[in-house]
């Protein structure tokens, strides 16, 4: 679901910038997952509207709706993912789109209401994980990490269930929507939460996690905008500000290394 800032937020950011930069001003639409990602590009918005640039933030609440958004022309960018999703979506959806910037990583965490580390893990324990192709994946190989399970020839970023080849403890793997993970600790044992998705929840990343994905994590989250807009002077005006001193310090204060810089 799409969720739109109020016509009154919207024309009172409208006049604000056409006081401050005339007729000059160039706005821009720009999808973004609800939470850190929202946060962090209201950070952007005035550094960016010193260089003429009017960002105007548009909420989702899945990962699915913002390329298809981006790729139909209802947005001018995004700012929601990480490489190796947008990958598989070009691939799987044929989109033309591609990635100017590197933004934030989410060390993605393990949480429960059950147990208080992985080694509690009961035998036949329900485990929750993201249904998408790369971040249901991404879950798996850091079980794999752990010691918990083991994947067909090592597995990959698109391994699924069915590639799991030992499962000493027999979990059982629950493929969820990223965005109901939350909700499904009351009825899991454990769930791999998505920090974006833990944060709106009113979960410590940081704090909450029973284990936690490295913070050198490789899964950098980026900024995607339309292959034929990707050397347009705004595409560097946004870029530019999303990677401003100002806005890394930003996520340092507000996330406290729940979400991590990635420039």
């Amino acid at each position: 679901m799409l969720r739109f800032r109020s016509l009154a937020s919207l024309l009172a950011g409208a006049a604000t910038f056409a006081i401050a930069w005339g007729a000059s001003a160039e706005a821009i639409k720009v999808g973004v997952t609800a939470g850190p990602h929202a946060q962090i590009l209201e950070a952007v918005k005035p550094i960016a509207a010193k260089d003429g640039l009017d960002i105007q933030i548009l909420e989702f609440t899945d990962y699915v709706i913002p390329n298809q958004a981006l790729a139909d022309g209802d947005l001018d960018a995004n700012s929601f993912q990480h490489q190796p999703y947008l990958d598989n979506q070009v691939k799987d959806r044929g989109f033309d789109l591609v990635s100017v910037g590197k933004t934030v990583v989410y060390p993605i965490g393990i949480y429960s209401k059950k147990v208080k580390s992985l080694e509690e893990l009961p035998a036949g324990a329900k485990f929750a994980i993201p249904n998408d192709p790369t971040n249901g994946g991404r879950v798996l190989l850091m079980l794999q990490a752990k010691g918990l399970i083991k994947l067909k020839d090592g597995g990959t970023l698109k391994a699924s269930p069915i590639d799991i080849v030992e499962n000493p403890k027999k979990l059982e793997i629950v493929e969820l929507d990223a965005a109901q993970l939350p909700r499904s600790l009351d009825d899991v044992t454990a769930a791999a939460i998505n920090t974006n998705f833990a944060l709106e929840a009113g979960i410590d990343p940081v704090k909450d996690a029973i284990a936690r994905e490295a913070a050198e994590s490789p899964y950098a989250n980026i900024i995607a905008v339309r292959k034929a807009d990707k050397d347009k002077p705004w595409v560097a005006t946004l870029v530019k500000a999303y990677h401003d001193p100002a806005v890394k310090d930003f996520i340092l204060t507000k996330f406290k290394n729940a979400v991590i810089p990635a420039f």
